[in-house]
């Protein structure tokens, strides 16, 4: 699964390297977070017509016809391998593709005795990741006349070596050149879902931080410090 991820780069800069226009009442500058949850907002990148635009997504998809929201709170993930079989995320995959930028995200493994230990993943060349995923649009069902709230999700796959033995799960990470037949609806389903694959060993790299980041309440620059193991002597 991937549940946490950091984000600093400002809005302006992830649309200009994604080719993307700011959607209206988006801050160009934005506001950093290095620890970002569940049904907290995202950036992603859709496409319509070829134009593409960058706005703010609530994380955990919403499928347009669901009556219960609390239904988002268990799908801030999909599955590459079940995502067009599953009623929640087939016509998101068919229809409302998305490429969501993130700068870092975090993974939890066990240590003997210790607990768990967060590890912070980026990649190795320092461009922002290029998360899969869908959005969705839900309205309330009761109420015709309430605000449109605008959803997402990130596709996961399993993992690459980069991540083997401190998650069995890892974010599909597209590149600049997979980008765009991700966001092509019209191309072959059985095409768009090929790259819903593993990220070439070697793309990411990581380290230990502090256990701080189990908090969603905590943020800043601190968060991704270098934690260095503790020993006796």
């Amino acid at each position: 699964m991937c549940g946490r991820v950091a984000l600093y780069t400002p809005p302006a800069k992830l649309a200009r390297f994604l080719d993307a226009a700011l959607a209206a009442g988006i801050d160009p500058e934005g506001r950093a977070s290095w620890n970002i949850g569940p049904q907290r907002s995202l950036f992603a990148v859709t496409e319509d017509d070829h134009s593409r635009t960058l706005d703010r997504y609530r994380w955990g998809l919403l499928p347009s016809w669901a009556k219960d929201p609390s239904i988002s709170n268990r799908l801030f993930n999909a599955r590459s391998e079940t995502i067009t079989e599953k009623p929640s995320f087939r016509s998101a995959f068919a229809k409302h593709p998305c490429v969501i930028p993130v700068d870092g995200f975090y993974e939890w493994n066990h240590r003997d005795g210790k607990g768990r230990q967060p590890h912070f993943f980026t990649r190795r060349d320092g461009t922002p990741l290029l998360l899969a995923g869908l959005v969705e649009q839900w309205r309330n069902p009761a109420d015709p006349e309430a605000p449109i709230v605008r959803t997402c999700t990130v596709i996961t796959t399993t993992p690459s070596d980069d991540i083997e033995g401190i998650h069995d799960r890892m974010p599909v990470i597209l590149t600049v050149a997979t980008v765009e037949p991700w966001l092509d609806t019209n191309a072959p389903g059985s095409l768009r879902q090929a790259l819903l694959a593993p990220a070439p060993n070697g793309t990411l790299e990581h380290y230990g931080v502090g256990s701080a980041v189990g908090n969603v309440r905590n943020d800043g620059p601190e968060l991704i410090a270098r934690s260095e193991p503790t020993t006796l002597f």
